[in-house]
């Protein structure tokens, strides 16, 4: 199937009564739409000229004449100050955000009878305020309407050179931590207007797929890009040998990862493009991924996807004034959650307040225009990660109104997609795809009182220093966009480099410590990291006797894993073990609980590089199915029990999937053979990977 024509109805026909022209549907709701916008601006602009000493207009009109000739102005001189900024690298980009506002009111203003303007900086000052409250009118005129947007960014990229062709491309979406059984519900009610309509249209169809433990993003995405998830024993672990703490959220260790991952034969490798993920898949393009900073970056300036988005006046400026709006939505949110008592709910710190204003305002927003940017340059594949529902939903909970509302926001992102695909110079498929999704639950230590390293600690002999791992998740992404700007030696880039810095656990000053804990949601981690090699539960016994059996005997513990010299991998839970070599059980069955992957699960994971000497699962609660984050995360992933490894897969119809695709590895399969198909990798070698890329461009 192919992507939707802006103005077609679902069948590929005219819709009844509209024309279209370039791509623009001409009708009476956009001219009333272009009169509001023009009406507001006029407005915005008489209060910024009330506001500001230096700035008066003898009549309204001379305000309204100024606000048309600014819209015009605007539209012609501000491709080529984005041309110009590019080239001039990162001062260029600096000076052209702060300034090109001010130049094009100065020039307008300058130029418009009645209006007298006393000096530049009058102007300055007038033109961030007049780009503040344009912004918030034009949301009242948009809100709701992602046609404002596609044409924003059919204007935008109108300049892209494209060389038509007929080969299909497909635009992967990856809507981080959405869990099947929540799509589900979700198209069922229509809250997710774009998805609902392609299911119901029978466009596309939805396949549930199990996310093998780690259930975490690193862990799906190394096999959803790679074909190697094996190499990922959790969000985060310890490498005993070199003593060497890795967090995959970290851009050196995440490219570190990838190293191990790489054969050249990445999903991506045909000349594709990796947006805002933790591996680029080997795309030739990459931009935002964690894996990829740093990584032959010694040009001096940014790109010029990234320079039009901060010199954009619907762009940066817009996505600073929602970003506020979001902020203070947080705000009452997080309220509103204490005054109703809602259980469970977790600490909404300020940190999380930007955190999550940048992820599901700026970030968003720069996706956007970075996926429609590489679209209209007729990229073969582009891959991009939407963080913005799984950030909200690890402090809020997975299905409540806000996270809802997130991805009600990510289901607009698609329909603006698919219509822009109507511009795009190749037929474009669209595959929505999940990494994993999420379980709820009170924390471990909200809970009973005590984190898990303190668990451990209290029960190991004699003291111990512990180093333990637990920072969040979109962190990272935050530091992969910071990276992303700061790229180059000019001096923005060295002051922004300074304010970032690895997040890493605290060790003794004579070396590594005895103890590391780390946790990846209701998956915890123990490693003596005195001891060598990976502890058996002899060994564990003979050093540390209490630690085992406290560990078992504790309410807050589902279930954990240690290796046997004579049994092999043994799960131990309240009332029984469960020996996974050869599927003997005494007692109660401690993965009874956790679902028919949990032994299968588990026993991979205990083959994986760099398992911990001890692996723990949360308990998991029978009425409700909630789980014990050992982070403090009320929704959570990367362990067992409720709907994390439940991941979805929303393909186009007619692209027959296997019936089975358990872990990222069989999705990556999957999605290489519907390349293949379409013609996308039949041709390829190695040394002429970013040939479509090429031919797109």
């Amino acid at each position: 199937m192919t992507a939707r024509r802006l103005g077609f109805d679902l069948e590929g026909r005219p819709r009844p009564g509209s024309r279209i022209l370039g791509g623009w549907r001409l009708d009476s709701a956009r001219l009333r739409r272009v009169v509001s916008v023009l009406l507001l601006n006029w407005l915005a602009l008489g209060i910024t000229i009330a506001l500001v000493p230096g700035i008066s207009a003898h009549a309204t009109w001379d305000v309204l004449l100024a606000a048309v000739l600014l819209a015009i102005a605007g539209a012609i001189l501000r491709p080529v100050i984005v041309a110009t900024a590019v080239r001039l690298g990162w001062a260029g980009v600096l000076v052209g955000f702060l300034f090109s506002h001010a130049l094009l009111g100065y020039l307008v203003l300058w130029i418009t009878p009645g209006i007298t303007v006393d000096g530049f900086w009058s102007v300055f000052w007038a033109s961030w305020i007049f780009a503040v409250l344009a912004s918030i009118a034009l949301w009242f005129v948009t809100a709701g309407d992602h046609n404002a947007l596609l044409k924003h960014l059919l204007r935008t990229t109108r300049a892209v050179p494209r060389t038509p062709t007929t080969r299909p491309g497909v635009v992967f979406i990856q809507i981080d931590g959405l869990s099947a059984p929540l799509v589900q519900w979700a198209v069922q009610a229509g809250n997710l207007p774009t998805l609902s309509r392609w299911i119901r249209s029978r466009s596309h169809t939805m396949t549930e797929w199990h996310a093998q433990l780690p259930a975490t993003t690193p862990a799906s995405q190394a096999g959803l890009l790679h074909g190697a998830s094996s190499q990922v024993p959790a969000f985060r672990w310890y490498e005993k040998d070199p003593g060497r703490l890795v967090v995959t959220n970290h851009p050196k260790d995440s490219a570190l990862v990838e190293e191990r991952l790489s054969n050249g034969e990445g999903l991506l490798a045909d000349g594709g493009v990796s947006l805002c993920n933790v591996f680029s898949g080997d795309a030739p393009t990459s931009l935002l991924t964690m894996s990829t900073q740093g990584a032959g970056r010694d040009h001096r300036g940014p790109t010029r996807e990234i320079s039009t988005y901060l010199l954009d006046g619907y762009g940066l400026t817009r996505s600073l004034v929602m970003s506020v709006g979001e902020m203070l939505k947080e705000v009452y949110q997080a309220r509103l959650q204490r005054l109703q008592n809602v259980e469970p709910r977790g600490q909404r710190p300020f940190s999380y307040v930007l955190l999550r204003a940048i992820t599901n305002v700026a970030l968003r927003d720069l996706n956007v225009y970075l996926v429609a940017e590489h679209m209209m340059r007729g990229a073969p594949s582009v891959y991009c990660d939407f963080v913005d529902y799984d950030e909200v939903a690890h402090h809020a909970g997975p299905v409540r109104p806000e996270s809802l509302a997130s991805l009600k926001g990510i289901d607009r992102v698609l329909g603006t997609l698919e219509q822009l695909a109507a511009s795009a110079p190749r037929p474009y498929h669209f595959v929505v795809l999940s990494d994993h999704g999420q379980s709820q639950g009170a924390t471990f230590k909200q809970r009973y009182g005590i984190g898990l390293e303190d668990l451990v600690r209290q029960l190991m002999t004699g003291p111990a220093a512990v180093a333990a791992t637990v920072d969040d998740e979109q962190q990272g992404r935050v530091g992969t966009l910071v990276a992303e700007l700061s790229r180059g030696k000019n001096l923005v880039g060295r002051l922004t480099r300074r304010q970032r810095h690895d997040r890493r656990p605290a060790t003794p000053p004579d070396g590594r410590p005895d103890l590391v804990v780390i946790a990846s949601g209701n998956l915890g981690m123990v490693y003596f990291a005195t001891l060598p090699g990976r502890q058996t539960l002899e060994d564990i016994q003979a050093h540390h006797p209490r630690v085992v059996p406290g560990l078992v005997a504790h309410p807050g513990i589902g279930l954990i894993m240690v290796r046997s010299q004579t049994d092999g991998p043994v799960v131990f839970g309240p009332a029984g073990a469960h020996y996974l070599d050869d599927g003997r059980v005494e007692g109660h069955d401690p993965l009874a609980r956790f679902g028919p992957h949990a032994a299968a699960d588990l026993r991979r994971h205990d083959g994986l590089p760099h398992v911990g000497d001890i692996v723990l699962i949360s308990r998991l609660d029978d009425s409700t199915e909630e789980v014990a984050a050992f982070e403090e995360l009320i929704g959570c992933h990367g362990g067992l029990g409720g709907w994390q490894s439940r991941a979805v897969l929303v393909h186009p119809r007619d692209w027959e999937a296997q019936d089975t695709l358990d872990g990222s590895d069989a999705v990556h399969r999957q999605l290489v053979q519907w390349l293949e198909q379409i013609g996308q990798r039949a041709d390829r070698k190695p040394s002429t990977a970013a040939g479509d890329q090429a031919e797109g461009a």
